[in-house]
């Protein structure tokens, strides 16, 4: 494994370590907002100490990106495949236009997490955000599966903003709780998921997010989940290429 002190180096010489290294393991500590963190990569597994700065895993093709801290805004901006996890929360545009790979935010997310993310050829996203976010969660999803599971936040509290789903064409938002968004399209669906459900659709992805995080995947479970999605008669549709 290779660690680089990222307060004893310029950020450019930095990113330029990470991509000819050729080790597949590599640390980073003392992070403080450096960019393009892990942008493009493949195989490498990249630990990092500290808070990046954006677009951090931006384009992500398989590698695995693990941040004990914060990270700021776009992570995993239009990333392929992989897996980031945030042990922390994260700014705004978390997830932009994901096409694959998974997101798992152990805090809180910011404003428009999961907007344009899509599916295509059998390959779907999914973002996981461990207590709330702001607001146009999954604002023009195309694809994919958001959860967001309000750990911390006060039973049968709002876990998101306004406009949750606002212009979604397909996907699915799932939420830990009974509140329905504030500012719900009359173009959206929602309701209240099975035992069933929670066994065959959010289980499988749930216990990984767990495991990141040393959470206990039973408690992630309990409760109610709210499952939005598109009204198979809405109007979006028309705006959107067929898939």
């Amino acid at each position: 494994m290779r660690r680089y002190d990222a307060a004893a180096m310029r950020p450019a010489d930095l990113r330029k370590e990470i991509k000819r290294c050729g080790e597949s393991v590599l640390e980073i500590v003392n992070c403080c907002g450096e960019r393009y963190l892990g942008c493009g990569m493949r195989h490498t597994s990249l630990h990092i100490t500290g808070t990046p700065g954006n677009a951090l895993g931006a384009f992500l093709d398989g590698g695995t990106i693990i941040v004990d801290g914060n990270a700021q805004d776009a992570t995993g901006d239009t990333m392929n495949s992989g897996v980031i996890a945030i042990n922390g929360s994260a700014g705004d545009a978390a997830g932009y236009a994901m096409r694959g790979g998974k997101l798992y935010i152990h805090g809180n997310a910011g404003y428009r997490a999961g907007v344009n993310m899509k599916a295509y050829g059998g390959v779907s996203p999914t973002l996981i955000i461990g207590g709330r976010s702001g607001s146009f969660l999954g604002e023009y999803l195309a694809g994919g599966t958001i959860i967001v599971l309000g750990i911390g936040c006060p039973e049968h509290s709002q876990l998101t903003g306004f406009f949750c789903g606002n212009g979604m064409y397909n996907g699915r938002i799932y939420l830990r709780t009974t509140e329905i968004p504030t500012g719900f399209s009359p173009h959206l669906l929602q309701r209240r998921i099975s035992r069933e459900e929670k066994e065959s659709d959010l289980r499988p992805v749930l216990t990984e997010f767990a495991a990141m995080f040393g959470e206990n995947v039973n408690e992630l479970l309990s409760g109610d989940f709210i499952l939005i999605e598109p009204d198979p008669e809405n109007r979006y549709k028309e705006m959107y290429a067929a898939i």
